[in-house]
């Protein structure tokens, strides 16, 4: 009998290879990526706010490259209808019945892009698919399958013809985040790394969708200790008491945090959330969440700011003072 050495990938390895992957395509960019990725083993959809140019769309395509997922792109606009998204049935003439003809969103990882340009119904139609999983057309249901992630973009800085996500949409997202701008150094490895062709052309699948399961199962069996429970609960209470906040976040903040604290301690190669894992994911779940008062909203403050300061002075498990 021959022996190996070789040992199957473990759901840490398998994570980071999927974050290594990606980074081949979005350069500079590490601490997005894995939040990114958590979000998908957390089961949870990502809105991405940034101008236009740094990567939204290429952080999806290159995810879904990288898990062997189907890929479907919709460009959100004043005239998109619902059934644009969720899909449509036709009559066939040959048969005499109805055949569903599924949209976009029947797809695994959907990019919705610059949402808030559609209109209210429209926006609600996707919406209902992120949270029900599920497109209902002409009275017949039909299930979205797994893995299932929706990444959404607005551009922060044109409101001209545009209809913002209401704040009780905004919940439904489950993380917010930002690429930026890369710096001198990866800006410059960006333009080497595209002199004869874009990276996402030569991009092979490091996993597959049954791989994502599996991750989404391995990540509900990471430990959070009572202690961690408590912080993220005190967190997201702080929200509610401080006085430049007008509405704080819900419990629903509460589970989002515990979900993806659970999906990052897996990313980060743990089996084990501990705060500093919260601490990184709070603006992210958090700051979407928060309606700040009218006089903080005087003032210029940013919801960063508020958020900050509640890491600096909420009590962290274990920290000595």
């Amino acid at each position: 009998m021959i022996q190996t050495d070789y040992a199957p990938p473990t759901p840490n390895d398998r994570a980071r290879a999927i974050v290594d992957n990606v980074s081949k395509v979005i350069v500079g960019k590490t601490a997005v990526i894995e939040q990114t990725l958590a979000a998908l083993i957390a089961q949870g959809h990502i809105l991405v706010e940034d101008v236009p140019g740094v990567g939204k769309t290429m952080l999806a395509k290159s995810l879904a490259a990288s898990l062997g997922c189907q890929f479907k792109r919709i460009q959100f606009t004043p005239d998109l209808l619902p059934s644009d998204i969720t899909g449509i049935s036709i009559y066939n003439q040959r048969d005499g019945q109805f055949e569903f003809r599924p949209g976009p969103v029947m797809a695994q990882v959907v990019l919705a892009d610059e949402i808030n340009r559609a209109t209210p119904k429209t926006q609600s139609a996707l919406l209902e698919a992120m949270e029900e999983w599920q497109v209902s057309v002409d009275g017949t249901t039909h299930y979205l399958g797994y893995p299932f992630i929706v990444l959404a973009t607005q551009n922060p800085i044109e409101y001209e013809g545009t209809f913002p996500l209401p704040e009780a949409q905004l919940d439904r997202f489950l993380i917010r985040v930002s690429l930026g701008y890369p710096d001198f150094a990866e800006e410059l490895a960006v333009i080497e790394r595209q002199e004869h062709i874009h990276p996402i052309e030569n991009l092979d699948a490091v996993a597959t969708p049954e791989d994502v399961v599996a991750l989404q199962a391995a990540a509900r069996d990471v430990y959070v200790d009572g202690l961690v429970r408590e912080y993220i609960v005190s967190l997201t209470e702080a929200t509610r008491n401080h006085q430049d906040v007008a509405l704080g976040a819900s419990p629903r903040a509460s589970l989002g945090m515990f979900r993806m604290a659970r999906s990052y301690a897996l990313v980060q190669n743990r089996d084990y959330v501990i705060p500093d894992d919260v601490q990184a994911l709070a603006h992210g779940v958090m700051s979407h969440r928060i309606i700040l008062s009218p006089a903080a909203r005087m003032r210029r403050l940013q919801t960063r700011e508020v958020i900050d300061r509640l890491l600096e002075t909420v009590p962290i498990p274990g920290a000595v003072r």
